[in-house]
């Protein structure tokens, strides 16, 4: 199991700095299409991710992140397609920044999985 990986902070980053507002004069389809690309990089980066622990009380959570990344997925999905057509902008903004805290949330439950599974492997104090 890997913990939060370069891609991820990277694609966050790229996703975070794209929703910003375009300047005046930037055509709102050059503001929409590259939110789409950002947004599959996370999608990409969440794919690459996995989130499985195969030991006795880790399992559970390991399958819960598992199904967390799978609606994550989905949400990424079905931003990207309304990214293109969305008629309020600052909803979209406000729903995306929405989802890049809620995949900081996931990213955290992984990371704090991993080091359970290698406390555990450790022989850590519980």
């Amino acid at each position: 199991m890997a913990t939060l990986s370069s891609g991820m902070v990277e694609a966050l980053r790229g996703l975070e700095q794209a929703i910003v507002p375009p300047r005046p004069g930037v055509p709102l389809g050059n503001w929409r299409w590259s939110l789409r690309q950002r947004l599959a990089a996370v999608r990409d980066a969440l794919v690459d991710e996995n989130p499985t622990a195969a030991d006795g009380w880790l399992a559970a959570r390991g399958g819960q992140a598992f199904r967390e990344r799978g609606q994550l997925i989905a949400r990424l999905a079905e931003l990207a397609d309304t990214a293109l057509v969305s008629p309020d902008p600052e909803a979209l903004r406000q729903d995306l920044r929405r989802l890049i805290g809620d995949i900081g949330r996931h990213v955290q439950r992984i990371n704090d999985l991993v080091y359970d599974a290698v406390e555990l492997e450790l022989g850590g104090e519980e």
